[in-house]
């Protein structure tokens, strides 16, 4: 394990590999984060293209993340999570929207407990899941965050 910290337009992101993959994405003072201490040496060489990929992300010329993750979760998480990398940049559908599509339409409180678990935010995109009447609810970076991260796909 290693990590870095890189400057955003949303703050700093403290960014976290293990054995070559990302394996978190945290913002400042993020919900959910790990104990820094597990994150290992701070050594910024792993993340030359973690770096691209958000810069030309927070740039507006890029809209899907192409990189190698090492998410760990429960079986239900990993679901929850690989269901987020299939909402649209620029788009949000709602936490009973992401419960249906993962084929369990009356789990979308646990549903959203997973997506708060996840430990990549902006490349797995659960900034992009909404309340049912479309209002900014829950983010482990902050609701004024999310709604950053979706004026800036909304541009």
């Amino acid at each position: 394990m290693n990590h870095t910290v890189l400057e955003s337009p949303v703050g700093p992101l403290t960014v976290v590999a293990r054995d070559g993959a990302l394996a978190g994405l945290y913002l400042e003072r993020h919900r959910h984060q790990p104990d820094p201490a597990t994150f290992g040496d701070r050594d910024d060489r792993p993340f030359t293209e973690v770096k691209r990929q958000l810069g030309e992300y927070f740039a507006g010329e890029r809209t899907e993340f192409d990189l190698p993750l090492a998410l760990r979760g429960t079986p239900f998480q990993q679901t929850v999570w690989q269901q987020l990398t299939r909402i649209p940049y620029g788009e949000t559908i709602t936490y009973r929207e992401l419960a249906e599509h993962i084929g369990r339409p009356g789990a979308f409180r646990a549903v959203g407990l997973a997506n708060g678990r996840n430990p990549v935010s902006i490349v797995v995109p659960c900034h992009r899941v909404v309340g049912s009447n479309g209002d900014l609810t829950g983010y482990g970076g902050g609701v004024d965050r999310k709604r950053r991260l979706l004026e800036l796909e909304a541009a």
